[in-house]
């Protein structure tokens, strides 16, 4: 029994360690994927949806039967009379009971208001703001989420090269060592390489921490636990060849596809529906209702609870007939500055159209420069490769100095990192003009 016992946990043991060895893997368009269904922010955009479901089934409740039922209950703690003192046919009894109770039902019903005629057309737009800033939400999501996971794989790719380069350049000053201790060296030589090799060491600490904190912030756009491993399995060069599309460049996109403008004209919208609602107070309103009341008196209140309680019932019906006359001028004052706001938001409007046709024009520029850049820097890095190479040749021959291996080394460095930059360049260019035409994958 024992055995077994120890058989069992051994096993929960190495399941679990399993589990936790197991990271979650992502490509690029998994996690954008995976953070448009589990990021707070776009959780919250979802429930504001809802709430703006419900607020447009609120306002158009109002329109509909009202039911409402109340039970009033009244008793003289001082009367004017000593009703026990009286006969049972007595008025006064009648009009001062000791205890009065009325429950009561009404019905009621709106049959013309201005106000909430443009309230049912407001509801459309209320619920279009509110979808529309759930699509900025995913946008700017998505957005993060690119640059987020780019900037994990420049950082992890970083360490990648920074490694490899510490490994080639203590090569070299082992070897660099044994040349000067054999005399046909100088000491500048190793203090050169030795040089450049704590550099390279720093960077690799700093590296390192910058990729926890890259990764760490990934992990919160997709609301993963940080203590969660994670795998990244898309690499720089297989997004880069994803993410280079001229077409993007050369279409023409509408701007009323923009969703900051689609804001602005909901802004427009909701602006002229403010301003019918002010006209409309000059409307008359019209309710009608139906009330049903008992009302029941008593010495004792007791004799409610009885059969032989009197109970008087009583109906009524009537409509409710109202219409300004003069507000002195208040009512004007409102619908002069309605019509100003809406002034204001079709003014918004049309610089926010002239603005975006600027931001889409510049943001083709910079995503068509960051490709020519790429391009660039690809081709300085397999130059830069090849003067380290030689330069490498030389040192080991005799032929170039420390110093000049340490140039060409350095001139490598800068290449290696500018080419991984240029790369995330491309890929956050295309999706922040995707994010501005709003355009969906």
């Amino acid at each position: 029994m024992k055995n077994k016992l120890i058989l069992y946990f051994s096993l929960l043991i190495s399941i679990s360690g399993f589990s936790q060895e197991n990271p979650q893997r992502f490509s690029l368009k998994e996690a954008i994927d995976y953070a448009l269904e589990n990021n707070q922010n776009i959780k919250s955009a979802d429930l504001d949806i809802l709430a703006a479901k419900e607020q447009v089934w609120e306002t158009t409740a109002l329109g509909l039967p009202q039911i409402n039922g109340s039970v009033d209950y009244q008793i003289f703690l001082r009367s004017p009379f000593d009703i026990s003192s009286l006969a049972p046919d007595d008025p006064f009894r009648f009009l001062f009971p000791k205890h009065n109770l009325t429950p009561s039902v009404s019905l009621s019903q709106l049959l013309f208001d201005g106000g909430y005629l443009v309230g049912l057309q407001s509801n459309k737009v209320f619920l279009e703001i509110s979808k529309n800033a759930k699509d900025k939400t995913v946008n700017q999501i998505e957005t993060s989420v690119v640059s987020a996971y780019n900037n994990v794989l420049l950082t992890k790719e970083s360490i990648n090269i920074t490694k490899n380069n510490i490994a080639v350049l203590e090569e070299n000053l082992n070897e660099t060592k044994k040349i000067f201790e054999n005399g046909l060296a100088e000491e500048e030589d190793v203090e050169q390489l030795q040089i450049t090799l704590s550099s390279l060491e720093i960077n690799l600490k700093n590296l390192e921490t910058l990729y926890n904190i890259s990764e760490g912030y990934l992990k919160v756009l997709l609301n993963i636990n940080l203590k969660d491993s994670i795998e990244l399995t898309d690499g720089l060069e297989d997004l880069i060849l994803q993410n280079i599309s001229l077409e993007l460049i050369s279409e023409q996109h509408p701007v009323s596809n923009n969703i900051d403008y689609k804001i602005a004209s909901n802004e427009v919208e909701a602006k002229s529906l403010e301003y019918k609602l002010e006209k409309s107070e000059q409307l008359p309103k019209l309710n009608a209702f139906i009330n049903s009341s008992y009302l029941g008196y008593s010495d004792e209140f007791s004799n409610y609870f009885t059969n032989e309680q009197d109970w008087l019932f009583t109906v009524t019906g009537g409509v409710s007939f109202k219409f300004p006359i003069f507000s002195s001028f208040g009512g004007k004052a409102k619908r002069q500055k309605a019509k100003i706001e809406w002034d204001k938001a079709v003014n918004n409007l049309n610089l926010k159209e002239s603005q975006l046709e600027l931001e889409f024009q510049n943001a083709k520029n910079e995503y068509n420069l960051a490709i020519e850049t790429y391009a660039n820097k690809q081709r300085n890095l397999e130059l830069a490769e090849k003067i380290e190479k030689k330069n490498t040749i030389k040192y080991k021959e005799g032929i170039a100095g420390s110093f000049d291996l340490r140039q060409a080394q350095l001139q490598l460095y800068t290449s290696q990192q500018e080419y991984l930059q240029a790369i995330i360049n491309v890929i956050n260019k295309k999706a922040e003009l995707k994010n501005l035409l709003n355009i969906q994958n």
